[in-house]
């Protein structure tokens, strides 16, 4: 697969599913998306020592075209403000989360290679 220009999207929802999904459907043409505060929700709950009832995993809006790259975040008070979502068109690509370079809540970087080459 070649390309000859990455496509990138950027764009503060202010915690609104709606325009999330919106984004997500309106905009196949795009290859990256960056969300910034992405509306968190409760995925599921996961068994813990401590809570009977299991200790609440939040996420964010997930879509069946594009791969997503967000922290998960067991409180709701600090859940972290960014997301990337990336068009599964580029799923021949082999996506990394780098946070061996930094590992911050709000910031994701993300690396990508093909063929020993790195974009």
């Amino acid at each position: 697969m070649i390309f000859k220009g990455i496509k990138l999207f950027s764009q503060n929802v202010r915690k609104n599913s709606l325009i999330v999904k919106t984004i997500l459907e309106i905009k196949s043409n795009f290859d990256i998306i960056f969300i910034q505060e992405p509306f968190w929700t409760t995925i599921h709950s996961i068994t813990s020592s401590k809570n009977c009832k299991g200790d609440v995993m939040i996420g964010v809006v997930n879509h069946s075209n594009w791969l997503t790259f967000a922290r998960t975040s067991i409180n709701e008070n600090k859940c972290p403000k960014v997301a990337i979502y990336i068009n599964i068109r580029l799923s021949s690509f082999r996506f990394s989360l780098c946070k061996d370079i930094i590992d911050h809540k709000d910031i994701l970087l993300v690396s990508f290679f093909n063929n020993n080459n790195i974009f």
